[in-house]
């Protein structure tokens, strides 16, 4: 958590030091005081001297409560915070020359002078290098100094009182400055976050409309597959069915009236099987017990039977299980290209090959009838069938590709090239 520049653990860092400099003067006062009373005898043998300590420290106490409670209502560095230290200092620089275990007390200058004392940086050091003459006069023995090797002490460890002084506050300055900059840091990264975030919840707001059109796109796209599926299947039988029964009635014949019929009858027999598979698992019925090849060998002879057309099944290369997708949609591919070539070639011949190619699978089927000019041919005819676009559809759905090479009164060749993929066993 971060609020205001500062991390969590930097507001409590702060918390504690808040604490620390309105209770410790309090409890160096308080340790100062007794080791001073416990030294009383032979460090501050005049009587008049414990008199006087024992009015300052009163008064010391006493200015710490006046300062708890007006302090707080001055923060940071006031004049009144300067005469405030200024006078703590006094009493601290006072006690501790007479017994300089109240250097306890004058140290307490060292934590607060830049919360205190106004004027910058120069003035702030002063204030804890005053402290530091009571602290060193403290550590030579005490003050006032009796001979010329204590003050030589005295000067010395004033000189490195204020070296550690400056060092830490150098040390402090730095660790300011990097924690200034690790609060930036954490801010920018929330910031980032915060961006990130809202990225975040913007791509999944796309991502379900995206699966909203997807859906819609999957729905359409099932319709138009049922259609086809429902016009390769039953509409292709009812059309065979309805040329037998044409044949029926325009011959006296009745040896051939009755193989009209019986084909009609196989005919309504296979779309009914064609339909009931639809409703099960639109697959063709053609490829519930063989494999696509002998689905389109058994095709082909059963067109060629129908038509009166010589037509040719060959297939090239090692044969493969495919999955049924694949199978179906080379399969339906075949029969629309084999309708169309039975309505509108007036073929003499038709071959189709199924060849497997490495990782593709190609079908071809070619006839020598009348053709077309694939250019001036619309997508799709005026008369509900699908056609070409039926098929093109079918191979892109799987990732495959069909093509149409025809010139009036050349023939036709429909080439469909897929991927080979495998049946899941």
């Amino acid at each position: 958590m971060q609020t205001g520049g500062m991390t969590a653990a930097d507001t409590d860092i702060e918390r504690r030091w808040e604490l620390f400099r309105r209770w410790g003067p309090y409890g160096l006062l308080g340790g100062g005081t007794l080791l001073a009373a416990a030294t009383a005898p032979e460090l501050t043998p005049s009587a008049g001297e414990r008199y006087t300590a024992a009015v300052l420290v009163p008064a010391a106490l006493l200015l710490q409560l006046y300062w708890g409670r007006a302090g707080r209502s001055r923060p940071g560095p006031t004049p009144a915070g300067a005469v405030y230290y200024t006078l703590r200092w006094a009493l601290g620089f006072a006690l501790t020359w007479l017994n300089p275990f109240f250097a306890f007390y004058a140290v307490t200058g060292y934590f607060d002078a830049d919360k205190l004392i106004p004027g910058g940086r120069r003035w702030q050091r002063a204030g804890p290098f005053a402290c530091s003459v009571a602290v060193a006069g403290s550590q030579a023995g005490g003050m006032p100094f009796r001979s010329g090797a204590q003050w030589a002490l005295f000067a010395g460890l004033l000189v490195a009182n204020n070296v550690l002084l400056t060092v830490i506050s150098n040390l402090s300055a730095q660790e300011e400055k990097r924690s200034r900059a690790r609060a930036a840091t954490i801010a920018e990264l929330e910031r980032t976050n915060a961006a990130l975030q809202q990225a975040l919840d913007e791509n999944a707001a796309l991502h379900a409309q995206l699966l909203v059109q997807a859906r819609e796109a999957g729905i359409a796209d099932e319709r138009r597959r049922l259609a086809a599926e429902i016009h390769d299947t039953i509409a292709q039988g009812l059309t065979g069915i309805i040329a037998q029964l044409q044949v029926v009635a325009g011959t006296p014949d009745p040896a051939t009236a009755h193989e009209h019929v019986r084909r009609a009858a196989d005919l309504a027999r296979h779309s009914l099987g064609e339909a009931r598979r639809a409703v099960q698992n639109l697959a063709p019925v053609a490829l519930t017990h063989d494999g696509l090849p002998q689905a389109l060998e058994k095709l082909v002879a059963q067109w060629s039977d129908q038509n009166g057309v010589r037509a040719e099944f060959t297939l090239t290369g090692t044969e493969e299980s495919l999955h049924a997708e694949v199978s179906a949609t080379l399969l339906r591919i075949t029969q629309e290209a084999l309708a169309n070539a039975a309505r509108h070639a007036s073929a003499s011949r038709v071959g189709v090959t199924l060849s497997f190619m490495g990782d593709e699978v190609t079908l071809d089927v070619r006839d020598d009838g009348r053709g077309f000019d694939p250019l001036t041919l619309p997508e799709r005819t005026g008369t509900g069938g699908f056609g070409l676009d039926g098929m093109r559809a079918r191979a892109e759905r799987i990732a495959g590709s069909l093509t149409v090479e025809s010139e009036p009164g050349y023939g036709t060749a429909v080439s469909a090239r897929v991927p080979l993929v495998r049946h899941d066993r």
